[in-house]
């Protein structure tokens, strides 16, 4: 059981990171940092999920519902910007757990991780080559139903548009991070160009009649069955409602998925100039903004129609044609097509460093964890990775598993948090430029916090999150427990005794 629980000491995790065929190149800024986790987390969410919360769950009140999620987050970001600062290594809460839970938590975590960022991946990808479509029919070009994805086809169907962006996302990833720095730094001047344009122009629509009743009263929530039903329902007969003081936090479980992606910044760690300064400051930033801009939406859509009025699919959209502009409508789709992009290029880049990191811990083969001798990208598992997203993003129609992407975040969160508790006692002694305050009161509420939001999903997101644990753990014990660097290295102390 002990080999279970193994810990790797910070120092080692930090001595890896300079091996010359092991190590990543240093170029990321924390202005990097900040342009990443804005780029990741503002998607589609902030067009659509906005206007969709908004009528179905808190009405006005959506905005508050924003600032709670953003809390909750913060919660989380606190603990990440202490081990990021602390563990400047890449992989993010896999590299945090094994320098505090052990080795097996680490496996869980990080197999859990690689699921996470793949079908982020892949989803964000059908749903950008959805959005470029609607542009292209705009201008009368239409895509053949064969190569739009199987959604769109009667038959077979390829979605040839998707493929190809994971594509150019994986060369761009292999040429070098700061030339993804730099793609990404433009495309988010440009998506944020686009949110301020929306919010301001807005804001010359809002009748202050909308904002009443500024929380409409509560309405009890459809209630769901079998797998259907939220797991918190089926254990303790709690169902949620809508609108009312508790439909805001009703909707605070949903919008919360909206800020998925700042946890992405911390696998960036070990290619940060200054990441004891430089972690903590982009997370934090990148986070803020994100919350800033998110209420200034929910506020301006609500402001501009009635929520009992809005329309689910495109929201924002036709609050915009409701008030006679068109034209922002295809300015909505044009910033979200390009918003995708960066959401799309900063999940594979987390995938990569914590499939690169268990490849250097040798939980999964080492032949993955030799970095580019020119660029100092581990191409490998960028290329390997890449290829088998963009294949899963072309031929599958995988909606019904995005929950998944949002169940796997939350794990993250819950065991960042505690291992920031057990690292303060177990090595009191180690330099942290970034201190969470209040502990243990703070990681206790980001895991209070995540646990119920977690217990909000459906049964059957549980259900296959446990299939996936359960088929990571058999890999584990298969592979992983005999192959790894620190039971090859208890091996020759043995042998040499």
């Amino acid at each position: 059981m002990s080999t279970l629980f193994r810990t790797k000491s910070v120092e080692q995790s930090i001595r890896d990171t300079e091996e010359p065929e092991h190590a990543l190149r240093k170029s990321l800024s924390a202005l990097d940092l900040t342009v990443f986790g804005v780029g990741v987390i503002i998607g589609t969410g902030i067009f659509v999920l906005t206007g969709k919360v908004a009528k179905e769950t808190a009405g006005p009140a959506t905005a508050l519902a924003f600032v709670a999620a953003g809390i909750v987050c913060a919660l989380a970001a606190l603990c990440y910007a202490e081990f990021a600062s602390t563990v400047p290594v890449a992989g993010s809460a896999y590299t945090f757990s094994y320098a505090s839970l052990g080795e097996l938590v680490a496996w869980i975590i990080g197999w859990d991780l690689v699921l996470e960022f793949a079908l982020g991946t892949a989803v964000v990808a059908v749903g950008w080559s959805g959005y470029v479509r609607s542009l292209m029919d705009n201008i009368g070009w239409t895509m053949p139903e064969a190569l739009s994805g199987p959604d769109v086809a009667d038959g077979f169907g390829f979605d040839i548009l998707a493929f190809a962006l994971v594509l150019v996302l994986t060369v761009i990833l292999v040429l070098g991070m700061k030339l993804s720095a730099r793609v990404t730094t433009v495309v988010v001047a440009v998506k944020i160009a686009v949110v301020l344009i929306v919010i301001i122009a807005g804001l010359f629509f809002i009748e202050a009649a909308n904002y009443k009743p500024f929380v409409p009263d509560a309405e009890p929530q459809p209630s769901g069955s079998g797998l259907d039903a939220p797991l918190v329902q089926l254990i303790f007969g709690y169902e949620p409602t809508n609108f009312g003081v508790m439909g805001i936090f009703t909707a605070a479980s949903i919008v919360f998925f909206a800020f998925i992606g700042f946890d992405v910044v911390a696998t960036a760690a070990e290619e940060t100039k200054l990441p004891q300064r430089d972690m903590p400051r982009g997370i934090l930033a990148s986070l803020l903004i994100c919350t800033l801009l998110y209420v200034a939406v929910s506020i301006v859509v609500t402001g501009m129609q009635h929520y009992s009025e809005l329309s689910v699919s495109a929201p924002l959209a036709d609050a915009f044609k409701a008030a006679g502009h068109p034209f922002y409508a295809g300015v909505i789709s044009f910033g979200a097509a390009v918003g995708l992009t960066t959401v799309c290029l900063i999940l594979l880049l987390g995938q990569t460093r914590v499939f690169f990191a268990m490849s250097r811990d040798g939980l999964l083969p080492r032949f993955f964890s030799k970095t580019h001798p020119r660029f100092g990208t581990p191409y490998r598992p960028t290329v390997l990775l890449g290829v088998i997203i963009a294949v899963v993003a072309g031929l599958t129609s995988i909606n019904e598993l995005a929950t998944l992407v949002n169940i796997g975040t939350l794990f993250a969160f819950v065991v960042v948090a505690l291992g920031v508790i057990v690292l303060r006692r177990t090595r009191p002694d180690l330099h942290r430029a970034f201190r969470t305050p209040w502990v243990p009161l703070i990681p206790v509420l980001s895991v209070a916090a995540s646990v119920w939001l977690m217990l909000n999903l459906p049964a059957e997101t549980w259900l296959r999150f446990g299939i996936w644990m359960v088929l990571g753990v058999v890999i584990y014990f298969v592979y992983g427990r005999r192959n790894s660097t620190m039971a090859k290295a208890a091996e020759a102390d043995r042998a040499e005794r």
